[in-house]
């Protein structure tokens, strides 16, 4: 492994189970932000029993924990069924716990267009606004064209709002953009003001915000 950004002290009880059967279960949670948007569990290797986990998706490491050398075992994400921190299960990756998440009522004009066809036109977005991101506009299923909507079967999920179901376009033309829009049905409690709401790739589609038009944003994310 090469040398983490941050190493700290967790501080929630964390458990991986294989097989119906607890692979990990610690109280003593080592953070370890191996790049910089999330971190990943780094398990005291006393509180792990690793039998059935395949070896190559097993690391034991020994790292420095508020001054203090720890042997510490860190456990590929998809080698286990599920993690849970305390009894919440949790998805994706860790959770960070510098990340907030703030879904704000807003009365700003929201427009979304792909390829000069204006697919959404909302002055009641809902504005997501989450740690280290560009802010999300959740619109109202009413303010987009549903008549350009075509059910994906593409699931995504989030560690922090849950499962979302995407919808691709197709404009009046034939012309098909595969998976540009997502709702969450029943997100995580912190998301809960989106729920049902509609969001857009920012990445793929041209918005305007107040009448000004907005660049692409770039992030992190693999966009299906």
């Amino acid at each position: 492994m090469s040398e983490p950004q941050r190493v700290e002290q967790g501080q929630k009880r964390v458990r991986a189970v294989l097989g119906g059967r607890v692979v990990a279960d610690t109280r003593r949670p080592v953070l370890v932000w191996e790049w910089p948007y999330y971190p990943t569990y780094h398990l005291p290797a006393a509180d792990t029993d690793l039998e059935g986990v395949p070896d190559e998706a097993v690391r034991r490491v020994r790292l420095e924990v508020g001054g203090t050398p720890a042997d510490l075992v860190r456990i590929d994400w998809d080698a286990v069924d599920q993690w849970f921190e305390e009894d919440e299960p949790v998805v994706v990756h860790a959770r960070d716990p510098y990340v907030r998440i703030d879904a704000l009522p807003s009365s700003r004009h929201v427009e979304v267009a792909v390829d000069g066809v204006v697919i959404a036109d909302s002055h009641r977005p809902t504005i997501l606004f989450e740690t280290r991101l560009p802010p999300r506009y959740y619109l109202p299923l009413t303010d987009v064209r549903l008549d350009l909507l075509r059910p994906s079967g593409t699931v995504t999920h989030c560690p922090y709002k849950g499962s979302a179901e995407y919808w691709s376009v197709q404009l009046p033309d034939g012309t098909v953009h595969d998976d540009l829009l997502w709702t969450y049905r029943a997100p995580l409690p912190e998301s809960i003001r989106v729920a049902g709401l509609v969001a857009v790739w920012t990445e793929k589609v041209d918005l305007t915000l107040d009448g000004e038009p907005q660049p692409r944003v770039q992030t992190h994310f693999r966009v299906p």
